[in-house]
């Protein structure tokens, strides 16, 4: 697409939003960055625009910066939305758009279509954002000219302009990215799992599926999917597309694919190659398994050689914010797994744990269902510290299950307060949330900052 004069709305000023309006410029189109919050700076937004700019005679003529009430008088003019991830696909002003037939992209068709290069995108409910980081360390030790974006927290839009023919593309995708895209086609694509999350966003979980699977719709015969055996979505998935299917399974020997063979990682397609054992990796728990069979099937398949796979997956710390280990302190070890947004990634937190858990839970309510990761506790939790809007909600499920070792906290910093109360030497603290930070923190990363800011200061 000829951007070049276009009147293009992009609407949401976070990162994506301004990486997409700094591509766009750079197009020569007319950019309108839209944001709702009036209280934001204008001029900041736009001086993070233009900061972005790389066409010196561009000047600031082709760019608005409008907050506050939405100006319905654009919308006639317009040849294009582009829309930031946290901005919901059926939000009215955006229905009434695509009712004009004006096209709705979101940033990650955006950058794909003024991109190049060869795409690996990963997604599922949990573990992309530590697959995506593993795969991109191979990646890069494979070709220097890779770049690692999307959900991971580097707009894929802010990188588009700076990829050749002979880039490699390694992206996170979530499910709201997902929802907008309209050619985006992975060469490699992956869903590692599918389980409820997000629902107040998607409403039912098949528009949560549907988005998911959004990542295999444009592939073709040529392209690859590796996808989990073990989840009944994802393999129901792989009998549905037409892109090449790859599974990884963590309980069964798979004819072709990887799994795991009495701790060996093995892949076939279709001779045998021994990757390692999962004694050689530094990421522990099934659920860490799963994420280096899937980075592992997605380079073997893409071409790189096995001999890199395997130096590189043994030589892989993990992730920050994933069941990541803070301190000791008075014989208590204090993990930070903030990245733990819903009871299923809460979950594998808590499997990873060998000693008894002083746990903190709840945050922002995606209208998620905490039984099962209540039931997950099987006496290996000793005490549940609940914040945030969820607190009451899962409190009130623990005890329907019989789990009544509960405390409420009214800050975050009480909630670490109360865990060096109530741990014990030999015990360990897990910030393992089950719910998102929202309402408390602006992201995961923030909350679990602040974990271990206050830990490092018992």
């Amino acid at each position: 697409m000829d951007f070049k004069g276009k009147k293009v709305l992009v609407f949401g000023s976070g990162i994506s939003g301004i990486a997409s309006a700094g591509l766009l410029i750079n197009k020569d189109a007319d950019v309108i960055l839209y944001d709702g919050n009036a209280s934001l700076d204008a001029d900041k937004i736009r001086m993070d625009i233009l900061s972005k700019n790389k066409n010196d005679d561009r000047s600031e003529s082709g760019l608005q910066v409008i907050l506050g009430e939405f100006p319905a008088e654009i919308i006639n003019e317009l040849d294009l939305l582009v829309i930031s991830p946290g901005v919901p696909a059926d939000l009215p002003i955006v229905e009434e758009i695509k009712g004009k037939g004006i096209p709705v992209w979101g940033e990650i068709e955006l950058a794909y279509v003024c991109g190049k290069g060869d795409v690996l995108a990963i997604t599922g409910t949990n573990g992309k954002t530590t697959t995506t980081a593993l795969l991109g360390e191979i990646m890069k030790n494979y070709r220097e000219n890779t770049f690692v974006v999307g959900n991971i927290g580097i707009p894929y839009a802010g990188v588009a302009g700076d990829t050749t023919e002979d880039s490699i593309i390694v992206a996170e995708m979530s499910s709201f990215q997902l929802e907008t895209i309209h050619t985006f086609a992975p060469r490699v694509g992956a869903i590692l799992n599918i389980t409820p999350d997000h629902l107040n966003r998607h409403h039912t979980m098949q528009a949560y599926i549907d988005a998911k699977k959004n990542i295999t719709g444009n592939q073709t015969e040529k392209d690859i999917c590796v996808l989990n055996y073990e989840d009944e979505v994802t393999r129901k998935i792989g009998e549905e597309i037409r892109a090449k299917v790859l599974y990884f399974s963590s309980r069964r020997k798979l004819e072709r694919g990887i799994c795991l063979e009495n701790g060996d990682i093995i892949y076939r397609n279709p001779e045998p190659v021994k990757i390692c054992n999962v004694e050689e990796l530094q990421i522990l728990g099934t659920h860490n398994h799963e994420n280096v069979m899937a980075a592992s099937a997605m380079a073997l398949a893409y071409g790189v050689p096995v001999e890199i796979v395997r130096d590189t997956v043994c030589a892989f710390g993990g992730v920050e914010h994933r069941i990541e280990f803070v301190a000791e302190k008075n014989g208590v070890a204090y993990y930070n797994d903030s990245k733990g947004t819903n009871p299923d990634a809460a979950i594998k937190g808590i499997g990873a744990m060998n000693r008894p858990t002083v746990l903190i839970g709840g945050g922002y309510d995606k209208d998620s269902s905490y039984e099962e990761w209540i039931r997950s506790f099987d006496g290996k939790v000793k005490k549940l510290v609940l914040i945030g809007a969820t607190r009451e909600k899962i409190e009130e499920t623990a005890k329907r299950l019989g789990f009544y070792d509960t405390v409420l906290a009214d800050t975050f910093e009480e909630a670490v307060e109360l865990c060096v109360k109530f741990a014990e030497p030999g015990d360990a603290v897990l910030l393992s949330p089950a719910c998102a930070s929202w309402g408390m923190f602006r992201n995961y990363e923030e909350r679990g900052d602040k974990f271990k800011e206050l830990v490092n200061q018992l």
